[in-house]
């Protein structure tokens, strides 16, 4: 079991930033990864004139920015738009959604993200939430909800737990925080909710009466690219950042539409009459952001490795690629905790310090 302590949490917000190798780093909470087109350009312009110009994609549609040398006013300029709401409360904010809910079907979870998130603001106890803790809310379609998220909501009514159908069922939003509320009050030092022994079973015996039946799934360990035709006769694109990180062209081509962002460190333009969208493409194609699922880095992930982690031990992103000969998605990791890799069957590519070995985890 993980011995840890309990007052140290590292896991960074705005408020409370990571010291990395290459400067602060400061994530940035985008519950349901929907990020309007004011929003996004104050990160990026706060990126650029405050980090190093860069904005990364994390696996839990959150943003980070890098190099920063003053966390003070990045958190006053995301504050005032409303991206910082509760000092607080600002690295428990983690809820991941089905990124394309409410276009390209009438299934939308959009109002449960926005409760669930006013639910953990308004609750004091919450904040004690471990910055790991991770909320999903899935429209039905089954792509976020197994992604072993703490807390997850299967619309309609389905309470998922440790990536678990815990048979809990009923008005979800009230029975996700009554199961977060339950981890906080049996755990020891456990950040995750899979880690608490038998967690899944104890805390819904103790929020419900569970059913007994349950639902499975698998992990979608990667979304889709290009274009999506909306229900309302609107047009999405969804396009991938290569290794996860927009470049100061890449953000620069995205600003000006309003934004979802994705698990999969892709990024969705959303709402676009049709007439806009083939020269949003282009836009988008000319920055370097992948449209198509066939391109070389549309499967190739890659940790932050040197000069930004000094843990790392080679520069991964220099190196990463795809692998031939491999089918699999490939993840390059700087040092053997692979940090930033993807859920499911994926070959690793660790550095070793004299080249990089394939790992089998």
């Amino acid at each position: 079991m993980p011995n840890r302590n309990l007052a140290t949490d590292a896991c960074p917000g705005v408020l409370t930033v990571h010291q990395a190798a290459d400067g602060a780093v400061a994530r940035v909470r985008v519950p349901g990864g929907q990020l309007s087109a004011a929003r996004f350009r104050v990160v990026a312009d706060a990126a650029a004139e405050l980090g190093d110009g860069t904005i990364e994609l994390t696996s839990r549609a959150n943003l980070q920015v890098r190099g920063l040398a003053d966390g003070v006013a990045l958190g006053a300029r995301l504050a005032a738009v409303g991206l910082l709401p509760s000092a607080t409360h600002e690295r428990v904010r983690n809820i991941v959604a089905s990124p394309l809910t409410g276009r390209d079907r009438p299934d939308d979870v959009r109002p449960l993200v926005a409760a669930l998130d006013a639910g953990l603001l308004g609750d004091p106890e919450l904040a004690r939430l471990p910055g790991r803790f991770l909320f999903a809310v899935d429209d039905g379609r089954g792509d976020v909800a197994w992604s072993g998220a703490d807390v997850a909501i299967l619309s309609p009514d389905a309470v998922l737990l440790g990536g678990t159908d815990s048979g809990l069922r009923g008005d979800p939003v009230p029975l996700a925080l009554a199961c977060a509320r339950e981890f906080l009050a049996l755990r020891t030092d456990e950040w995750r909710l899979a880690e608490l022994p038998d967690g899944p079973r104890r805390i819904a015996d103790r929020v419900g009466d569970p059913a007994p039946s349950r639902l499975s799934g698998e992990p979608v360990t990667r979304g889709p690219l290009g274009r999506v035709d909306q229900v309302d006769g609107r047009v999405s694109l969804v396009a991938g950042a290569p290794l996860g990180r927009l470049d100061r062209a890449q953000a620069a081509a995205l600003a000006g539409y309003d934004l979802v962002i994705t698990p999969w460190r892709s990024v969705v333009v959303v709402d676009l009459p049709p007439d806009r969208a083939g020269p949003a493409a282009d836009r988008l194609r000319a920055a370097g952001l992948l449209l198509d699922a066939g391109a070389p880095l549309a499967r190739v992930t890659a940790c932050t490795g040197r000069p930004g982690c000094a843990k790392a031990l080679a520069d991964v992103r220099a190196d990463a690629g795809p692998v031939p000969g491999v089918d699999l998605p490939v993840h390059w990791s700087g040092c053997a905790r692979r940090c930033g890799r993807p859920r499911g069957d994926v070959l690793d590519m660790v550095a070793t310090g004299d080249g990089y070995t394939r790992g089998d985890r």
